[in-house]
């Protein structure tokens, strides 16, 4: 009796996983162009990997899809090359601002999928702030084109099962960062690259932003860090001088990425090495990771330490040039620990002026956003020790052993902000993320004329 019973809830339980599969399967098939005139999503574009979505003012902006399998391959090279000649066609008669979005675990490029959702706030209110600094600075506004980068983020739907595919899928997590998404990122920066050929470089606008969550944090960093890392060594400038990092594109963000500390170990230890930078350095790598993302601080350690069981490490020192001392690095902790929660790669702290319920700021209106985002740049551009920059309702404070300006930014965020793991829709961090991807893009030319335009006065220090 006692054997019949265990064997039903055995067979329960497999027919309670098998229906809650999430399917291997592309979701965007049909290549074409779908216009959709309506704000709110219509079905006749589920199915589409290139889509034209209104803003509600009288604006629209691209989406487009580019899907990946479990082996990190694409599902279709056809569809790749569907979007990025849209985006490249466009490119030919307009600047573009261009963000890529990798969504992390428990999600994918199904209809419906919040992270779609998400993205397409954020893709709405850049097309609203474009509109804005095309009429502070009489500038044609850059048209935004959004590529959602879309695999298998999560196999199982079942509550609480699914969370037991945390490692299962972090490994699939590297595939993808080691398959066909370097291809596609390094396709898209040629896009940019491409028009600033043909552009001088005082009109050069069109730029690129990369954005990863979760697992796709780790996505992107697998793709893109061994790039990041020579190009800190091969600066912008003269032969011979060490002048400004170049990034990837013009901005690489990840939010509460889950990859260990010790992989972004060169380019800490690079930038912890160097005590200054100038003026005109802008953000390469951004890293936003909350205190209260339980799964990459608790979780995320626990299950590298048996991973980890038998690998031998070594305590090691780096020159930090701002304290002028050596810092003492724990190589065991890097190995286990998630890159955000290693206090000694912690450059900035992230919090808001004041507490305020969840959910109870309100959006803030394209001019008011765009004048933030200008002060920010202004503090950003004058970082003095000491200094907080102001972000809207948040500030952005830095260690006292990070340089300013550094380009290598790890930030810890404050729980009010990024309340767990998968937690990125407050309005407070969309709007940081928003003006971060402006003082990263906008020129200094035109950052200059838009503030004339809102008096906004120059800092003197």
């Amino acid at each position: 009796m006692q054997t019949r019973t265990f064997n039903a809830s055995i067979g329960f339980l497999l027919l309670l996983l098998i229906s809650g599969c999430a399917p291997f399967a592309q979701y965007r098939t049909q290549y074409d162009l779908c216009t959709n005139p309506d704000v709110v999503l219509s079905k006749d574009c589920e199915k589409h990997a290139l889509q034209q979505l209104p803003t509600g003012e009288g604006a629209d902006y691209l989406l487009g899809f580019i899907e990946f399998d479990d082996q990190g391959q694409l599902w279709d090279r056809k569809q790749m090359r569907a979007i990025l000649d849209r985006f490249e066609l466009e490119s030919a008669s307009q600047d573009l601002l261009m963000v890529a979005f990798v969504h992390g675990w428990k999600h994918s490029a199904a209809p419906g999928d919040g992270n779609i959702e998400t993205f397409r706030k954020v893709l709405a209110r850049l097309t609203l702030n474009e509109a804005q600094i095309s009429r502070q600075t009489g500038k044609p506004a850059r048209r935004v084109a959004g590529l959602y980068l879309g695999w298998r983020g999560g196999t199982v739907s079942v509550p609480v099962v699914e969370n037991l595919t945390f490692w299962e899928r972090k490994n699939t997590a590297q595939k993808v960062g080691h398959g066909g998404m370097t291809e596609v990122l390094s396709r898209l920066e040629q896009i940019k690259r491409d028009k600033d050929s043909v552009e001088p470089p005082e009109r050069r606008a069109t730029r690129l932003v990369v954005i990863g969550h979760s697992f796709g944090g780790a996505v992107v960093h697998n793709a893109l860090g061994q790039i990041l890392e020579s190009r800190f060594v091969r600066t912008v400038g003269p032969a011979g001088v060490q002048s400004d990092v170049e990034g990837f594109g013009n901005l690489v963000l990840l939010i509460n990425p889950a990859f260990e500390a010790s992989q972004f170990a060169a380019l800490s230890d690079m930038s912890a090495e160097r005590g200054s930078y100038f003026k005109t350095q802008l953000p390469v790598i951004a890293i936003l990771t909350s205190e209260a993302d339980y799964a990459t601080r608790y979780a995320f350690p626990a299950g590298r330490k048996l991973s980890t069981l038998f690998e031998k490490t070594h305590d090691t020192a780096r020159w930090n040039a701002v304290g002028h001392h050596e810092e003492a690095i724990a190589e065991n902790e890097a190995n286990v620990s998630a890159v955000g929660h290693f206090a000694p790669y912690r450059t900035h702290w992230l919090y808001p002026v004041k507490l305020v319920d969840r959910g109870s700021t309100s959006v803030l209106t394209s001019n008011e956003s765009l004048r933030s985002a200008l002060l920010a740049a202004a503090s950003w551009e004058n970082d003095r020790p000491g200094s907080k920059i102001p972000f809207a309702d948040l500030i952005l404070e830095r260690t006292a052993t990070s340089a300013g300006r550094n380009p290598n930014m790890v930030i810890y965020v404050d729980r009010q902000l990024i309340a767990d793991h998968n937690d990125i829709d407050d309005e407070r961090i969309i709007e940081f993320i928003k003006q971060l991807i402006l003082i990263s893009t906008l020129s200094k030319e035109t950052r200059a004329t838009a503030s004339k335009a809102m008096q906004i006065a120059p800092m003197t220090h």
